[in-house]
């Protein structure tokens, strides 16, 4: 049998799940008619699984893994540690000023943008979002060292 992208692509959709799945057995998972926390994580991660499984069945007309071009993976490690290094601060710095940083530094440094532009996404798009959230929405999000 021959290696096929989508075999691996599969496979990684389906561990992913299970581990979701195993992290969120400890919340409940209630009734249909009244669910609890755990329910949308279980149907979720359901549906990867079985998608991830379909994916890997039907690999047979994706490209042999051999033959995958890596060239973008030193742009994909970058956005994982953008993304990596956010997560971990948004607790600290709240999520304006986390959002804010994560968008200007993947515009500006990572796709060398120019820096009016990064600066003129990467300030009004968390604003707005957390505008959206906090006011139209009613759902606070975190607010960190400047308490916004």
């Amino acid at each position: 049998m021959i290696l096929r992208r989508d075999h691996i692509a599969g496979a990684a959709f389906v561990a992913a799940g299970i581990v979701v799945l195993a992290v969120s057995q400890d919340l409940p998972i209630g009734r249909l008619a009244s669910p609890g926390a755990g329910m949308l994580p279980v149907l979720i991660t359901s549906l990867m699984i079985l998608l991830g499984l379909v994916v890997m069945l039907q690999a047979g007309s994706s490209p042999p893994l051999a033959e995958v071009s890596w060239h973008d993976l030193p742009h994909a490690a970058k956005l994982t540690a953008v993304a990596a290094v956010t997560a971990s601060l948004y607790n600290t710095l709240g999520f304006v000023i986390s959002m804010a940083l994560m968008l200007f530094v993947l515009v500006y440094i990572v796709e060398r943008r120019n820096l009016f532009a990064a600066l003129a996404f990467s300030i009004p798009i968390p604003l707005a979002t957390y505008a959206a959230f906090e006011y139209l929405l009613k759902t606070p999000l975190e607010r960190g060292l400047l308490w916004f």
